[in-house]
């Protein structure tokens, strides 16, 4: 029932997301995909890092900019996104956090814990709510910069000084512990040269559960049609990977506004 397509009710199932946070999400590109979402009505983003949103902002304004860093759905928020989740009275209908991985004493650790994922649950809203957290590296096989090398750049297969942070499984069971459903999936990352894992996770029947792994390619591709808008004032993507070159006017919707 979370995607009921053509149901904008405000039941606690089936009606399609208004409220969204980010923790994380600097580069404002994933600010900026939540926002062609035209359900959408606040969305709430903290990041710790100011410079990054800065760089990011005048560097990279195709990924967001200042058309979604001041757009007028959008709360930007400059600080630490467990303080904020920890403390907030507001519910959400999703959560995603686009933070960094939870390397040993880093920043992001306390983002991947059995108890900020019971309060995420808790802020959510009930019924409905949908927690999403990238998850790392989805590679079977660790690649090559992963692990430490010899003064002569053989690699030494060292598990226990792996540089990898190989926390996807960790992070499935984790939200396993706290929501009755934890899904995971991978996507395809050049870049990176690997695939990357995400986890969804939410609470419900089985059903809910079956709707959502088996949910269509039709049922997406209405799903698009009816709520996907491109966000105005984002400037075309110059490097596309598909080669696509096209003027933005601000006024494309569904698939048109996902090229």
């Amino acid at each position: 029932e979370r995607f009921k397509v053509g149901d904008d009710d405000d039941d606690d199932k089936g009606a399609a997301p208004k409220t969204v946070f980010i923790g994380g999400g600097g580069e404002l590109a994933t600010a900026r995909e939540v926002l062609k979402h035209n359900t959408v009505e606040r969305l709430v983003m903290v990041d710790i890092d100011p410079e990054v949103i800065e760089v990011c902002k005048k560097y990279l304004p195709e990924w967001g900019g200042n058309a979604v860093a001041n757009h007028p759905k959008m709360e930007l928020i400059v600080g630490d996104a467990h303080k904020y989740l920890m403390e907030t009275t507001e519910t959400f209908d999703v959560i995603i956090m686009d933070i960094s991985d939870p390397i040993e004493a880093g920043p992001g650790i306390a983002l991947y814990t059995q108890e900020f994922y019971r309060r995420a649950s808790r802020v959510l809203r009930p019924k409905s709510g949908v927690f999403v957290t990238q998850a790392g590296s989805a590679d079977f096989v660790p690649p090559p910069h992963a692990f430490p090398t010899t003064a002569d750049g053989c690699v030494v297969d060292d598990e226990e000084n792996s540089k990898e942070s190989n926390c996807f499984g960790p992070i499935l069971n984790t939200l396993g512990t706290v929501f009755d459903h934890a899904v995971p999936y991978t996507v395809p990352m050049p870049s990176f040269g690997e695939d990357w894992g995400f986890v969804m996770a939410f609470d419900g029947s089985e059903e809910d559960r079956a709707e959502l792994v088996g949910l269509s390619s039709g049922t997406v591709d209405k799903l698009v049609e009816e709520r996907i808008e491109v966000v105005e004032g984002v400037p075309e993507h110059g490097f596309r990977s598909l080669g696509v070159r096209r003027a933005v006017t601000g006024k494309e919707r569904g698939g048109d506004a996902l090229k």
